[in-house]
Order: structure tokens, then sequence, then C-alpha cells
């Protein structure tokens, strides 16, 4: 099961305000905050005060929450890896390690008696592995990734969905950030870029950003970074089709039999003795067996990555076929072209595996 998240920094922000986001995005089915604790100057007791309240009210609203630490943390807070009171008088359901205390502590703190979750650095490897293999608690070990403040310095994409084949692997459950395109939003640092996980998302929707996460089958948490995120945008992380790879299609004179395929037939899924040259969902053809769709004029002699084909009445056998192309093809003249995957979203059909569900999003009336 998914789970969507928000990032809150109470120590910079109006409390109002941020008991009021948490509000909106309660509303809306959010259900993890994550918050840090490495950027916080304060005296201990104020901390502890300060976030106590701060995590009650979140615990009111459905939401477990999460806090980044680090050795130094531990030590102002009066707290040690075999002593986590002070995080579990302030109510902490997460602690997330932004460092290691080492291995035999970090095996040790998994077993707290508290049952807090521990949240592992999941953009490189601290040695989880080794560390569950030296008897590590593997029911409190969660893994989330860094956000990179700075533009340029997020994580390449190929990193990303290799180290998390390597958490997948030994079956820990992942989060990740994406991040708000809102104005004047912040983070606990003061570099205002965005605070995605991977660099190539800084500029993207919030929607899109988790389209690409939820597509690699490798992310269960999708956290925005930055506050505070737009209504808009929460609504549109709410809605998000979490049953299969969804993608917009720019139209190009779709028929309105043509538009039932594309919106209204499900599953679509790619063929498990798929082509390299076009993702096929067959099984439309089905109910297209008697039903005619005319050959429409196309006036360009390839289709090129992205566009979306029906296949038409010169090719009856096929006839109702949705294809979407992965490289050129010669227009045969078989094939209507009802539309196009938008640039930022051609990535997506790389990972749209055999048999993987893929679906479109209805144009809004």
């Amino acid at each position: 099961m998914h789970k969507l998240g928000i990032s809150v920094y109470p120590e910079k922000e109006n409390i109002k305000k941020t008991y009021e986001y948490i509000k909106l995005a309660s509303k809306y089915g959010f259900s993890r905050i994550f918050t840090c604790l490495l950027s916080v100057d304060k005296p201990r007791e104020e901390i502890i005060e300060t976030f106590t309240d701060f995590i009650d009210f979140a615990h009111a609203h459905n939401f477990t929450v999460a806090v980044d630490t680090n050795p130094n943390v531990f030590k102002h807070l009066n707290a040690s890896y075999n002593n986590l009171t002070p995080f579990y008088e302030m109510g902490v359901d997460i602690i997330r390690l932004d460092g290691s205390f080492g291995t035999i502590e970090d095996v040790e703190i998994t077993h707290n008696p508290y049952h807090i979750k521990i949240e592992f650095n999941g953009s490189f490897n601290q040695g989880v592995d080794l560390l569950i293999k030296n008897g590590a608690n593997k029911n409190n070990i969660c893994i989330c990734h860094n956000f990179y403040p700075e533009r340029y310095s997020g994580l390449d994409w190929d990193h990303f969905i290799n180290m998390n084949k390597l958490w997948k692997s030994l079956n820990l459950r992942t989060a990740a950030f994406i991040t708000s395109q809102e104005e004047h939003t912040h983070g606990p640092w003061n570099v205002f870029c965005g605070l995605p996980s991977v660099e190539f998302m800084r500029n993207l929707p919030v929607d899109l950003q988790a389209r690409y996460y939820l597509a690699t089958h490798l992310i269960d948490d999708i956290i925005i970074g930055n506050a505070y995120a737009s209504e808009e945008e929460l609504s549109s992380l709410a809605q998000l089709n979490l049953e299969a790879i969804e993608l917009d299609l720019i139209e190009e004179n779709i028929s309105p039999e043509e538009a039932k395929i594309v919106y209204d037939y499900k599953p679509h899924f790619d063929r498990y003795d798929y082509s390299s040259y076009f993702i096929r969902s067959s099984f439309p053809r089905l109910n297209y067996k008697d039903i005619s769709i005319p050959y429409r004029k196309y006036n360009q002699p390839y289709f090129h990555k992205g566009d979306v084909l029906i296949v038409n009445d010169n090719l009856s056998h096929y006839r109702g076929e949705l294809e979407i192309v992965l490289q050129d093809i010669v227009n045969d003249g078989e094939r209507n072209c009802v539309g196009h995957i938008p640039q930022e979203e051609l990535l997506l059909l790389d990972l749209i595996k055999p048999g993987y569900h893929f679906a479109f999003k209805k144009p809004q009336k």
C-alpha cells in the first residue's frame, strides 16, 4: 500500500500555518510527515516541547512522523543508540539516521524497546544488508532517499533505480522525495531550488514526478520535500492511479470510437511476447471485430516514439489494437495516430514492462 507524505519544518514556520497544512493534507489522504532535527538550533527542552506538540497534532490527524537525525542530534537530546527515550516521549514514529553509529550500534538500535522504526539513507548503501546479516530487526528497518536542495546535485536516475532494486531485494519499504513547484517554498536549509531526490524531476509537475516513482514498482512512499505545496498539487497526488502507469495524451483528431479505446478500455497492458517497436494493447481488437475504424490520413512518413496509434480498417484482423511507438516505424496507412505522449513523459514508456498495466489520463472537460 502506497503512502503519500508532506514535509514540515516547525522551527522555521508559523505553527498555525503548519497545522492548517497538516489538516489540508489529511483531507486528501496523506498519512506521512517528514521533518528535520538536523537544522534545529534550539535548547533541548524547547525542541522536545515544540516537537511533542506538533507530533501530537499530526497523530490526531492520522499521520506517522519521521524525524531526520544524526549522532549529533542524539547527543543534543541526551539520547543514544541504546536509549531512544527522548524520541519516544516526543511521539516519534520513525527515526531517520543521516549517519551511522557503527555496525554493532546500528544493529542494536533496530531492537529498541519502543519499536520505533529506523530509517536508513536509500541514496547509497550504508551497509544495511550487512546489518541484517548481523541480526538487525528487519521489521524495524525502512529506507528513505535524500532530497537535494542544490540544483544539479540530485540523484542520477539509473543510480536511483539500482539502489531501489537493492532495497527491494531485501524486502524493505522505500520512500523518496518529490518537490512542489509552488513559489516561495522552503526546506530545512536556506536553499530554494526545490527538494527532489532525483535531479531530472526538479522542474516537473508533482503528479508526474510521482507517476515516475510509481512506474518503477520500487518506491512505496512518496513525500513532498518542500513546504508548502498547493492544494491543487495535493489534490493531483490524491488522484493518482495506483493500479496502472498513467500517461497523458496530447490528442490529434481522435474519433469518439478511438477515444473509447484509449480512455475506457481496461486494462491496457503490453504483451508478454513483446516487440521492441511498440507497446501493444491487443485485447481491444476483440471488441472491434465487426466495428469499423476508418482510415485517417496522417501526413508524416514515419511514426515516432510516443505516438499513440490505433489499427484501422486497412488491417482489419488487428483493428482496434492500441499501440504506443517506441522507435520509428513506417506510416503504411494501417494505423491512425490519435495523439502523442508529452516529451517529458517519454521515459515512462521505458518502464512499461510486459504485463504491466497502463492507462491514459482522461482530459478534463
